[in-house]
């Protein structure tokens, strides 16, 4: 369930203080695992951990005004979702935290990258907290570098939408500069070839 909230704590505050109380708690988890280099914001109207541009010049590729999304949390209707799209990106990592998940003796109810929970008593809180410190921005970039083929495609293909309207902008305009100029120099060539007219008597 996507929130129209444009900063974290306004979403948080946006919920009832039982279900608030819940993702705080795990926000806390993932805060004090996760990478230095991602950051906290609201993206695709959830609370979003992501690559910075700084850190990822050319963003998420489905959309490059997006930095890269590395991990989600959300309250829906009636569960909570933790998106780990860097954990999706490791397989071996994936198969390394479902044991460890059901080792715990909860349930595990995993998506491709998506674990829900309907209470905190069910989500394995230090398994989670494991999984995200392991997982390193480095490494998901390579990792998605090569999922989109060789590397650095992400960075060919990732070109921010507005840099590519000011380059097509500026090509436009270059052009219409050559066609003005190219017209001009020739009505200049035209007038001058014309015959002159005779004086009259």
């Amino acid at each position: 369930m996507q929130s129209s909230a444009e900063t974290v704590r306004a979403y948080l505050d946006s919920l009832p203080p039982d279900r608030r109380a819940v993702l705080e708690a795990v926000r806390k988890v993932l805060r004090a695992n996760l990478d230095p280099k991602v950051e906290e914001g609201m993206q695709y109207g959830m609370i979003g951990y992501y690559i910075p541009h700084a850190v990822f010049p050319a963003g998420y590729h489905c959309d490059p005004r997006q930095p890269l999304p590395f991990v989600a949390l959300a309250a829906q209707k009636n569960s909570y979702s933790v998106y780990l799209m860097a954990l999706y990106m490791q397989p071996e990592r994936v198969a390394a935290f479902e044991a460890a998940w059901k080792a715990t003796g909860k349930k595990l109810d995993m998506g491709k990258s998506c674990v829900r929970f309907k209470r905190l008593e069910d989500a394995a809180l230090d398994v989670l907290g494991e999984a995200v410190r392991a997982m390193k921005v480095s490494d998901y970039i390579a990792a998605y570098e090569a999922s989109l083929g060789a590397s650095g495609k992400a960075a060919r293909a990732g070109q921010p939408a507005e840099k590519k309207k000011k380059v097509a902008t500026k090509k436009a305009a270059t052009k219409k500069a050559a066609t003005k100029k190219a017209a001009t120099k020739k009505a200049a060539s035209q007038k001058k070839a014309a015959p002159k007219r005779a004086p009259r008597a």
